[in-house]
């Protein structure tokens, strides 16, 4: 797949999928939770497994993060399950999250030159 295949905003390299499971679901508050989300730039892909109560996100972490769409959904009454699974992936979700942003933002160098206490030891 290339990054034509996606969204706007939305690189392959940079794509994550996730999946949490969500209480107090409701008709009404899990289409405005989905309507959000959808409509938020860098989501690839939103949607919901009624029989699991699962949210399945596939989204660019550069430009969202997982903090931001638990916000959409406690906004809307509903929250992230508490059971020790689906926190123990939440956390592994920001934390790879984080990796990927600060990754996409670092600025490598080149240098050829030797460290300059190395330089003092060669003269």
């Amino acid at each position: 797949m290339s990054d034509l295949d996606h969204r706007v905003g939305v690189r392959e390299a940079n794509l994550v999928v996730r999946h949490l499971k969500l209480e107090k679901i409701t008709e009404e508050n899990k289409a405005l939770i989905l309507t959000e989300i959808d409509q938020t730039f860098g989501i690839d892909n939103v949607s919901f497994d009624d029989k699991s109560q699962t949210l399945n996100l596939a989204y660019d972490a550069t430009h969202c993060d997982l903090e931001g769409l638990e916000e959409i959904i406690r906004k809307h009454g509903a929250d992230i399950s508490h059971d020790l699974w689906t926190h123990f992936k939440e956390s592994y979700y920001k934390f790879t999250d984080k990796n990927i942003k600060d990754n996409a933002e670092y600025q490598p160098t080149c240098c050829n030159n030797p460290p300059p206490a190395v330089k003092r030891k060669l003269k």
